[in-house]
């Protein structure tokens, strides 16, 4: 009798969970400071509950099913029609189609096509990890991030297709790509950019660009956001101006402190000490993801732990580097904090799934382990 993966007592990771739903509070705690202004905090603490159910209902889920070739794809292909759907019939916001909108109800399709990308990614390099250094798989793995990332670019949405970017270049990282593979990669990316810049990226995006070289040259136009937000960090100096007290963004100088600038905005009321305390919750939440990462099952659990990771963390850096003004303006959120329905349920989805394969260990049969990565190339 073949022998089965043998379930753990408790999959519920306590430590990441807590720093997910502290990230939660804080988030709302900013937000409150304009609570009789606007509605942000009561949808957003709604939001949270619906993640919060959405984790656990995960955390119940065997996914080993996600395993096979088909589901996998077949994740893939349903998640990013959506996308499609948006260059035509999405709804535009400050100039970029990411929203489909079904009467009140509005969705934010690229970060559920980012978890169906982080799937596919993990199925397709956990069965071809062995020769991973001949270049064909990097190129057929870029085809799958790559039709991601133009349908994002095309919204224009620069953020969300730079963290696509990002996300596909971590998983192809971890999966043993060769120095030279590196370097093509980096100049295909180089190349890329230039493409965009003359033909992809609209006047206002390019402008963006440009205000992150001098961005007090133009402090009123392309430069305001990144000017008020680095005032806005600035000004929380040590201890912060307190809860409530934020000028910056309480005036509304500093644009989106609910979304893309949450962090400059809740800096300014809490200070350094502030953002050491987001600072490690994110480290304890990058620790716990790598800790699940090396007790995955299999390749393709750890890959997948691996793909949440960069998921994450892309967002983190960009967001804390926009804030701060050491980044261009791209209008990317952060992780558990940001204002929104999509990202959130997104996040704690992801989450869920980590916390789903942990219930099973890592005892895996060797004949199970020889199908998995020898399991034939003729498919994804």
């Amino acid at each position: 009798m073949t022998p089965t993966l043998a379930k753990k007592k408790s999959n519920i990771d306590w430590i990441a969970f807590s720093a997910a739903l502290a990230l939660c509070a804080l988030g709302l705690l900013t937000m409150n400071s304009f609570e009789g202004l606007d509605p942000f905090f009561v949808r957003q603490s709604v939001w949270i509950l619906l993640g919060v159910i959405v984790f656990f209902v995960a955390s119940s889920v065997d996914w080993r099913f996600l395993r096979r070739s088909e589901v996998a794809a077949g994740i893939y292909g349903v998640l990013i029609v959506p996308l499609f759907f948006l260059i035509a019939l999405g709804t535009a916001v400050k100039g970029a189609k990411s929203w489909l909108t079904i009467g009140s109800f509005g969705i934010e399709p690229v970060e559920f096509a980012a978890l169906a990308l982080i799937i596919v990614l993990a199925k397709y390099f956990s069965r071809r990890h062995i020769e991973i250094r001949d270049i064909r798989h990097i190129l057929i793995s870029g085809a799958y991030a790559g039709i991601v990332f133009i349908l994002v670019a095309l919204q224009p949405d620069l953020g969300g297709a730079i963290i696509i970017a990002l996300m596909w270049l971590g998983m192809v990282l971890v999966s043993g790509i060769s120095r030279r593979h590196l370097f093509l990669v980096i100049s295909v990316g180089a190349v890329a950019f230039v493409g965009l810049w003359f033909f992809g990226l609209h006047q206002y995006q390019k402008q963006r660009i440009v205000s992150f070289i001098n961005p007090a040259g133009d402090i009123r136009g392309t430069g305001y956001n990144a000017y008020q937000s680095t005032v806005a960090v600035g000004s929380g100096q040590f201890v912060g101006k307190g809860i409530g007290y934020g000028t910056q963004s309480k005036l509304r100088f500093l644009p989106e402190y609910q979304t893309d600038f949450i962090f400059a905005a809740f800096a300014e009321e809490w200070g350094f000490v502030g953002i050491l305390i987001v600072f490690a919750l994110f480290g304890v939440l990058f620790w716990r993801i790598i800790v699940a990462a090396s007790k995955g099952a299999s390749n393709f659990e750890t890959l997948f732990a691996l793909g949440v990771l960069f998921y994450f963390a892309a967002h983190f850096i960009l967001h804390a580097g926009i804030n701060m003004g050491i980044l261009p303006v791209t209008g990317t959120t952060i992780p558990f904090m940001s204002y929104g329905g999509s990202h959130l349920l997104a996040e704690f989805l992801a989450l869920g799934m980590l916390s789903g394969m942990s219930s099973y260990s890592r005892a895996t049969h060797p004949d199970a382990m020889k199908q998995e990565f020898e399991g034939g190339y003729d498919r994804l």
